[in-house]
């Protein structure tokens, strides 16, 4: 009996060397699970694609209530026409 478990592990052992060396085949691509943001890449982002922006949740992220505030206050800058210059995003 102790015989047929050394050649199950004697098995066991060769078939993960094989996989490890790659004779198994290989694995499938990363798959990305994240959604995309889906931001027009044809022309400006505008008022209506910041409030249509939402981030995908992480374990170690920003709060979404900081994330939703800025974007809110941004598409209404956008909105009024009072957009920041590039100074004004530098200096925050």
């Amino acid at each position: 009996m102790m015989w047929l478990f050394a050649v199950l592990v004697v098995l066991a052992m060769a078939g993960v060397a094989l996989v490890a060396s790659g004779r198994g085949g290989s694995m499938p691509p990363a798959h990305d699970d994240r959604p995309d943001l889906a931001l027009p890449t044809d022309r400006a982002i505008g008022a209506a694609d910041l409030r249509a922006v939402r981030f995908p949740l992480a374990v170690r992220g920003y709060r979404m209530s900081d994330v939703d505030a800025l974007l809110a206050r941004l598409a209404t800058e956008l909105e009024d026409g009072r957009g920041t210059s590039s100074g004004d995003l530098d200096r925050a």
